[in-house]
């Protein structure tokens, strides 16, 4: 009984987004906590797929893995979540263990069918388990700008307000994470989303935040602000 209740809680969690681009129509589905759904021309991108339920979820032609850490690389759930024959996407220090993926470095970018994903740099500036110590290295792990249809769709990762995220430039919809200690307070989140400006902001990666404050932060900015229930 408890496991069909936790079921139903995570089904719960899903929203659907859909999105025009010049190809067609594009859906975006919330899962859990950093994991996402993106369809389009027949075709599924996976990001994070790694807690929560992914029952009834259709398998992904494409995975996109941002970083080593437990709530984002989760092994078994890749392997049951890709189609086969689908390609899987991730930085280095995730391919030791993930050792089918691609390998795709910060500022890289590679095009599989219709999308285009680019490696964007995500990391700690000051926050870390110790003095002198980050909870994410510069280089270690990826955010993404995946792109369908002239329609661009940044997944931040675990990331502060890093210069690499202020310099984005025509970015439509945007997924930045709020949690301490391990990224940003929603104070902090905003005010790197000002930098950029993108069309659309998601609050993901949220855990123990408080989002109503990133939206006041936000207000009257133009940016339309979608807060939604990733847990």
């Amino acid at each position: 009984m408890l496991g069909c209740l936790l079921a139903a809680s995570a089904f719960a969690a899903r929203n659907v987004e859909e999105f025009k681009t010049t190809s067609g129509p594009l859906k975006i589905t919330t899962v859990m906590h950093a994991g996402l759904v993106i369809e389009a021309g027949g075709q599924v991108v996976i990001i994070d797929p790694a807690q929560g339920s992914w029952d009834g979820i259709p398998q992904a032609d494409l995975i996109l893995i941002t970083d080593i850490h437990g709530d984002h690389m989760n092994p078994s759930m890749i392997a049951k979540v890709k189609k086969s024959g689908g390609v899987v996407i991730a930085p280095a220090a995730v391919a030791k263990t993930v050792t089918e993926a691609q390998v795709l470095g910060n500022s890289q970018t590679k095009s599989i069918g219709a999308w285009k994903v680019e490696a964007i740099p995500m990391y700690n500036l000051k926050r870390g388990p110790s003095e002198g110590k980050l909870f994410h290295d510069k280089g270690r792990g990826n955010g993404y700008i995946v792109t369908y249809g002239g329609l661009r769709i940044y997944i931040a990762g675990d990331t502060e307000g890093i210069p690499e995220m202020r310099a984005l430039k025509n970015i439509d919809v945007a997924f930045v994470p709020m949690n301490l200690p391990y990224t940003m307070t929603p104070e902090e989140a905003a005010e790197a989303v000002k930098a950029f400006h993108p069309k659309v902001v998601y609050p993901y990666h949220y855990m123990g935040s408080d989002t109503k404050a990133f939206e006041a932060a936000l207000a009257g900015t133009g940016i339309d602000v979608r807060l939604r229930n990733w847990y």
